[in-house]
């Protein structure tokens, strides 16, 4: 099966979420857990979260996957900035105890200067004050672009933090096609290299989750612009090779394209119609 969604938006709360996911025949979803820069989040709704659990078992939806917002950095040269992050992740993986087993996905951050040593050890050091035995949520680091003092931009750097965390079951990787493909990873002409690659390097047991994006700008470019699917430099028969790749059956699909509702329903389907799995 294919499980394939999209970023909803969170402002009508949980139930409000699973209901347009079967619209556009969705059976999961991306969220963010907040507004995207940052700012206080929404009490939760018990009653919105009962009713929804309900509604997500009754029409199979599974897998949903928290976002972090953009503005946090756990590896800033600030340390009111990266407190700011770490206080807002602590209380994100609280809110998602309402919501167990899934995923919280959050980009590793920038390290401004202060070299990708640096970087890793203070956003493994966040990991480390954050993730609590016993949590229901899976935390995933995001593949990243390689924008300026972006964290993230190589396999190698992810696998980096995850050696400093201690409690490593509670960690998992977020592949964006976009971001991989503009970092310099070859996921159109060369998928099986680059899945081998991964599982060398952090292992595919630790991919939990894939954001589909098209890139607007060329292979190797570091520059993360998404791109309705098929319509980018990767194009449409590498995503149909990547939903049917036997390494990655199982892993849920979350799209992050440029488009209203009508358009994720357009895509959903067209993707749909290129799966060949059953």
């Amino acid at each position: 099966m294919l499980r394939i969604g999209c970023h909803l938006s969170s402002s009508g709360g949980f139930l409000k979420m699973g209901k347009t996911a079967v619209s556009i025949g969705a059976n999961t979803f991306q969220f963010f857990t907040r507004n995207p820069r940052g700012s206080r989040a929404k009490a939760i709704d018990v009653k919105d979260v009962a009713a929804f659990l309900e509604y997500a078992e009754q029409n199979d939806i599974s897998r949903i996957l928290a976002h972090a917002p953009y503005t946090l950095n756990a590896c800033s040269k600030d340390e009111r900035t990266r407190e700011f992050a770490l206080e807002t992740m602590e209380d994100d993986l609280k809110r998602m105890e309402y919501v167990p087993g899934n995923c919280y996905n959050f980009h590793p951050g920038s390290h401004v200067g202060q070299g990708a040593t640096e970087g890793i050890r203070q956003i493994a050091a966040t990991l480390n004050q954050i993730l609590k035995p016993g949590q229901h949520t899976t935390v995933l680091l995001e593949t990243m672009a390689g924008k300026g003092t972006e964290v993230g931009r190589s396999f190698e750097e992810l696998r980096a933090i995850l050696d400093l965390v201690e409690l490593p079951q509670l960690m998992g990787v977020c592949l964006d096609t976009c971001h991989v493909y503009d970092a310099g990873y070859d996921i159109v002409n060369d998928l099986d290299g680059v899945l081998e690659q991964f599982d060398r390097v952090i292992g595919l047991e630790k991919l939990k989750a894939i954001h589909m994006n098209d890139s607007k700008n060329p292979f190797a470019s570091h520059k993360d612009r998404h791109e309705k699917i098929g319509e980018g430099s990767i194009g449409l028969e590498a995503f149909e090779r990547i939903i049917n790749h036997p390494q990655l059956q199982g892993i849920p699909v979350y799209l992050e394209t440029p488009n209203e509702l009508e358009g994720y329903a357009a895509e959903i389907r067209m993707l749909r119609e290129r799966y060949r799995k059953g």
